[in-house]
């Protein structure tokens, strides 16, 4: 028997659930890839602007409120959009403007014209293609993989992205050290042309438009509005996720300024670090479908939140250099990064079971405006912050500031109405055990 025929066999015995859909193995490999590049980007944009082109710590700010502030202007309409639309095509497209976006910071540092301006401009048009993209991936994801494999499917994803958190920091580290992070950036920028056109082979049989073109768009949008005003479970997860976005990008604009100049550390320690958050990651994505199998959906977005609650605190207790500090920031991040990627799986599982496929879009994207539209006002504020009192300082006022999340995980919905955490959970648990099964 040829070789590839025992390989055929092998794999067919091995592979189970998802895995056997070739489509999927295909979207999964291009998200790994891109997956790879987005930890180089992760690390090398950042400290650009800090070490290469000295970054205030307010222009630090508004660098990461640059990358966010497309999913508050345009979320909505791309919900609206895609729901008219197949999405398989706009998935492709996006990772091509992403590409090209990204090629711009190296070709500007060939020339010796490489600014924070330029930078700004990269952020942003990134931005928009991960409004745009990012949205059609979900709808895209769940539509393959069908309402009963929704957190397999999720869990496969971020296992793969996961991968790429654990492996990707210190490749990326190296890789910053030995081309400059500039030119670091360009390989980023080719794994999504990679990306484009591995996509190009996916059938994707049952990603079709819902919409209709003739509809207004105003109307449209409003439908996905609603649809998350009325849906109490919706809601509650979004007024949480808001709180924590904020939160969570006022951290962003400081750590790599508190790691540089407070911790003293370099783009390989820095990368050592992250990879300690890339295994949080992978433990998180391997035993996430088991612990919402066991616990139940809700229990686990929850205490995941609590998790990243502990890791901002211990950010803000973080001191000493060398590798004291590379461990201690590894570890946090550990924690952190555990904590997150569990939230993060049994979310997107939740909210893409409980709404019906024509509003995938919509609510997608109408979730992704709700929740990230706060993400720039944090990193202004982290910014602001820190210019006035210090990288350091802002990253333990960051710390100070999640301490009412981890005592009361879902103080943001307390805040909205009158729930409580015992009958949220109960809520979550039910509507995701009933969609799920239907």
């Amino acid at each position: 028997m040829p070789i590839t025929d025992r390989l055929k066999i092998h794999f067919r015995r091995t592979l189970r659930g998802l895995w056997l859909s070739r489509d999927f193995r295909k979207l999964w490999a291009s998200l790994t890839i891109t997956s790879f590049g987005a930890q180089i980007t992760n690390l090398a944009l950042p400290l650009t602007a800090a070490l290469l082109l000295q970054a205030t710590p307010m222009q630090m700010g508004i660098l990461v409120a640059l990358e966010t502030l497309p999913f508050a202007l345009f979320s909505l309409h791309a919900g609206v959009l895609l729901d008219r639309v197949r999405k398989l095509p706009v998935v492709i497209a996006t990772d091509v403007g992403r590409g090209l976006a990204l090629l711009a910071i190296p070709i500007a540092a060939w020339f010796d014209a490489l600014s924070i301006e330029i930078l700004f401009g990269v952020g942003f048009l990134c931005g928009v293609q991960n409004v745009v993209g990012g949205a059609a991936y979900q709808v895209l994801l769940a539509q393959m993989a069908g309402r009963k494999r929704l957190v397999e499917a999720n869990a496969k994803i971020s296992l793969g992205e996961t991968s790429a958190a654990l492996i990707g920091p210190g490749m990326a580290g190296g890789l910053i050290q030995a081309l400059t992070a500039p030119f670091a950036i360009a390989l980023d920028a080719v794994t999504f042309f990679i990306s484009a056109l591995m996509l190009r082979r996916v059938e994707a049989r049952n990603d079709v438009a819902h919409g209709k073109g003739a509809a207004s768009m105003w109307r449209e949008i409003g439908e996905g509005l609603k649809l998350v005003w009325r849906n109490r479970t919706l809601w509650g997860l979004a007024w949480l996720a808001g709180l924590w976005q904020f939160l969570h990008h006022m951290q962003i604009a400081v750590l790599i300024l508190f790691a540089t100049r407070d911790l003293s550390l370099s783009a390989g320690a820095i990368g050592i670090a992250y990879a300690f958050g890339g295994l949080g990651c992978v433990l998180a994505s391997t035993f996430a479908e088991r612990l919402s199998s066991r616990l139940g959906i809700g229990p686990v977005i929850v205490h995941g939140l609590i998790l990243t609650a502990l890791g901002w605190q211990a950010f803000g207790l973080l001191g000493g250099s060398g590798w004291v500090a590379t461990l201690g920031l590894g570890l946090a991040m550990l924690v952190f990064d555990f904590g997150a990627i569990l939230y993060a799986i049994n979310y997107l599982s939740l909210r893409q079971a409980i709404t019906p496929d024509r509003l995938l879009g919509r609510m997608t994207a109408t979730m992704r405006f709700l929740t990230v539209a706060s993400a720039p006002v944090g990193s202004l504020v982290g910014g602001a912050l820190a210019t006035g009192s210090g990288a350091g300082s802002g990253a333990a006022l960051v710390s100070a500031g999640c301490s009412e999340v981890r005592g009361r995980p879902d103080g943001a919905l307390e805040a909205s109405g009158t729930l409580s955490v015992s009958p949220f959970l109960a809520r979550v648990s039910s509507a995701a055990k009933t969609a799920c099964s239907s």
